[in-house]
């Protein structure tokens, strides 16, 4: 596994143990265990993880996922650290990389976040990097269902547009809250927002994401 994704992996799995398997997380109304059975059959069950993206297929991703919420939440752990089995697209590095670096880097977010007394992590400046290339990839994408104009901007200015139209709103913030805040994580997002009132306040209840 590459650096970066093995490194969310492990940090996801420890918060995930540390927090219990009956927590809260930013995952609507998921609790720790669902959202680790999530993370599991994403990896695993290529049979049901189409649900993610395909509509059709999402009452199976949700039968899958209940079966695998029911397994010891020790287990689940196991399964999250060790990562997906060697014949799964996962288990190629590029793949691991480009799939599962953001992956891990949010979810590990739902679980902090959602406790009362979370902290702050501060990315180094790499893997700050590394986040803010990919939001620059994906960020039409993770815009697309904006009800206005979305922009997201790095303190240093460096700037990618997410949504275009009017009125604008402009998303300051270091790469790790803009991800957040792409990925429908608003309320939970350390930015600073630009932009007219009525604007502002219909993009935080937007539904970004994929």
């Amino acid at each position: 596994m590459s650096t970066h994704a093995k490194r969310e992996r492990l940090l996801l799995a420890d918060l995930l143990e540390s927090a219990g398997p009956d927590a809260p997380t930013l995952c609507g109304n998921w609790t720790t265990r669902q959202l680790a059975a999530h993370v599991v059959v994403r990896e695993r069950r290529a049979d049901a993880a189409g649900g993610i993206l395909v509509k059709p297929l999402a009452a199976r991703l949700e039968r899958v996922q209940a079966e695998f919420a029911t397994r010891p939440y020790e287990e689940l752990l196991r399964l999250i650290r060790t990562g997906p089995p060697r014949l799964s697209p996962f288990a190629l590095k590029p793949i691991d990389e480009a799939s599962n670096t953001v992956e891990f880097f949010v979810h590990a977010e739902d679980v902090r976040r959602a406790q009362p007394d979370w902290a702050p992590r501060e990315p180094d400046p790499v893997f700050a990097d590394a986040l803010w290339s990919r939001i620059e990839r994906m960020a039409r994408v993770l815009g697309r269902k904006s009800p206005v104009g979305l922009v997201l901007r790095r303190p240093d200015g460096r700037t990618t547009v997410a949504h275009r139209g009017t009125p604008v709103v402009t998303v300051v913030g270091e790469p790790g809250e803009l991800t957040l805040f792409a990925f429908g994580r608003q309320d939970a997002a350390h930015v600073e927002l630009d932009g007219d009132k009525d604007a502002v306040a219909r993009l935080m209840t937007a539904k970004l994401g994929v």
